[in-house]
């Protein structure tokens, strides 16, 4: 059986650079990164690129924008570190493939963003990288923000994201062997 560490934290706290730093120690040269994020714009490119700067160049990066369980099944028995970056962008992907805003990043959902189909989604999704997990003799490493701290956002969007990752969060820090909460670049363990 693997082991499954969970990484919470706001944003910057910390929580990529701890988890890099986590899975170099486990994992060395041989860790696989899977980036959830797509470069669709000039600020996400920069942000891309350096994040693989920071990276060691031995590491693999596998891009798994959703569906990041099923890519990941062809690695678990050939990789024992995996840091997954991050589940905060994966559960927006998910979100916004189902109801995000057609033309207008800011206008109004496309569809229901409530809708328990795009929760159900999400919730397969995480139970799915905990069975690769127990099934397999894999270190993952996951990188989520906790954005339960803040007040309510004002959008239907925004409350629906926010439910979304703060249940996936739940049910992976349940089932993590390990939970660190970062808070300005201080690591804090939880479980």
């Amino acid at each position: 059986m693997g082991k499954l560490i969970l990484i919470l934290g706001g944003a910057r706290s910390g929580k990529s650079s701890f988890a890099e730093q986590q899975a170099r120690t486990l994992g060395g040269d041989q860790v696989l990164y899977v980036a959830t994020s797509e470069a669709k714009d000039e600020e996400m490119r920069f942000r891309v690129k350096r994040h693989r700067a920071d990276r060691p160049p031995a590491w693999t990066t596998l891009e798994a924008p959703v569906g990041a369980a099923r890519a990941l099944s062809q690695f678990k028995d050939r990789q024992s570190v995996i840091l997954l970056d991050c589940m905060t962008v994966l559960v927006g992907n998910y979100l916004l493939a189902a109801a995000g805003p057609v033309d207008d990043p800011f206008g109004e959902p496309s569809a229901d963003p409530f809708d328990p189909r795009i929760e159900q989604e999400v919730l397969d999704e995480v139970g799915a990288l905990v069975a690769l997990v127990r099934e397999s003799e894999v270190t993952l490493l996951v990188v989520s923000n906790e954005v339960g701290l803040g007040l309510a956002p004002p959008y239907a969007l925004g409350r629906a994201y926010r439910d979304l990752l703060g249940r996936a969060n739940q049910r992976l820090a349940s089932q993590a062997d390990e939970v660190y909460f970062l808070v300005a670049g201080i690591p804090m363990r939880v479980k």
